[in-house]
């Protein structure tokens, strides 16, 4: 399993590596005073416990927070009276404060803080340098990520609601078109069997041709039917990816797209858009990767589809989504291929009954974060 420091999906990508470049003013104290061995493995042992505390806290938000924000402020209330370049670690408490909870919660805590800094310095008659840079980039750095994080929250809820939205409008979309689509033909069907059923005993050969016309009359609808499932559930391939971009997007992965110019048969371009959908969503949900790369390919007369990320991998219980890739695809004669040994790779491959493609080259479709 695949260890991890900070979790895939967060949303301050790689930077809290570069803030830990702030720690250097707790050592410099000690370096220019030329302290023991003894201070040295006291600072250095305070300077691993913050950082277990510290890669701990991007995991967590709410209650859970907020107790790390208080074993880092017990750290700083702890060494600062030795050494005033453990202020830093009431710098880093209220860099967390953003994720503890609603901004009125979250600025108290600030508030509570800074009354920490002033009690100590209070009680101790702390130098400047111990309490003036804690109080004045506690406010700096605490006030706008609790203000960042608040507007992250809330575009979340607002991208939940529009797809709570999304749903209930296809719902009621889906409802008038099958409305349209089979109640002409329900009713017409309901009529020519009661005439049939009529005709039965008097003309047996109108009946039949009743009968007949009921048959024809019901494939039909069952054609359109399946037809119409096929334009609700799926776009066709390109759709899919970009559904698949905005979802990994989302969950700040990097995303690589290479695909051959191949002309899909509609069938195989609804069942490669599923297998596409399933394998994204294992990705988002499992994987806990940085990047994600998607080919499509023509090989040896077979479309082959590969999505590979560089997640935690392993070789995880075959879940109902996998069997039912497995399910659909063996209906065209297609196989589908799960590694787990560098990230998770998924391949999916179906025969070929359109032309040999030509390569249409590469495209990079890469969210926000750093990661290329």
């Amino acid at each position: 399993m695949q260890f991890r420091l900070l979790p895939s999906n967060s949303p301050v990508g790689w930077t809290p590596y570069v803030w830990l470049v702030y720690l250097g003013w707790y050592f410099l104290y000690p370096f220019l005073r030329a302290a023991s061995a003894i201070e040295w493995t006291v600072y250095v042992g305070g300077a691993v416990i913050f950082l277990a505390l510290y890669f701990r806290g991007f995991w967590l938000e709410g209650r859970p927070l907020l107790r790390i924000v208080a074993a880092i402020v017990a750290l700083g209330v702890v060494y600062v009276p030795w050494n005033p370049g453990a202020s830093a670690f009431f710098i880093y408490a209220a860099g967390f404060l953003g994720g503890v909870g609603p901004p009125a919660v979250a600025f108290r805590c600030l508030l509570v803080l800074l009354g920490v800094i002033g009690v100590e310095t209070w009680l101790l008659t702390l130098p400047p340098p111990a309490w003036i840079p804690a109080v004045v980039f506690s406010i700096l750095v605490g006030g706008p990520n609790i203000y960042f994080s608040e507007t992250r929250r809330a575009g979340l809820r607002t991208q939940k609601l529009r797809d709570e939205v999304a749903r209930a409008t296809e719902r009621e979309r889906i409802a008038r078109d099958v409305h349209d689509l089979l109640g002409h033909t329900l009713s017409v069907i309901v009529l020519k069997s009661e005439l049939a059923s009529k005709l039965a005993g008097r003309d047996a050969a109108r009946a039949t041709a009743e009968i007949r016309d009921v048959e024809s009359i019901a494939r039909d609808a069952l054609a359109q039917v399946r037809q119409a499932v096929q334009g609700w559930r799926s776009e066709g391939l390109d759709a899919e990816i970009g559904r698949a971009r905005a979802a990994l997007e989302a969950a700040d992965v990097s995303m690589r797209v290479e695909l051959a110019d191949i002309d899909l048969p509609p069938r195989e371009a609804q069942v490669l858009a599923w297998a596409l959908r399933e394998a994204v969503t294992n990705v988002i949900r499992h994987a806990r990767a940085n990047r994600c790369w998607i080919a499509l390919a023509h090989t040896n007369g077979r479309l082959v589809l590969d999505v590979h990320d560089d997640g935690i991998g392993g070789e995880a219980p075959e879940g109902s989504g996998l069997s039912g890739m497995r399910a659909r695809l063996s209906e065209l004669q297609g196989t589908v291929e799960r590694d787990g040994r560098h990230g998770t790779h998924l391949r999916v491959s179906l025969p070929d009954r359109g032309r040999a493609p030509a390569l249409a080259g590469l495209r990079d479709l890469t969210p926000t974060k750093g990661a290329s």
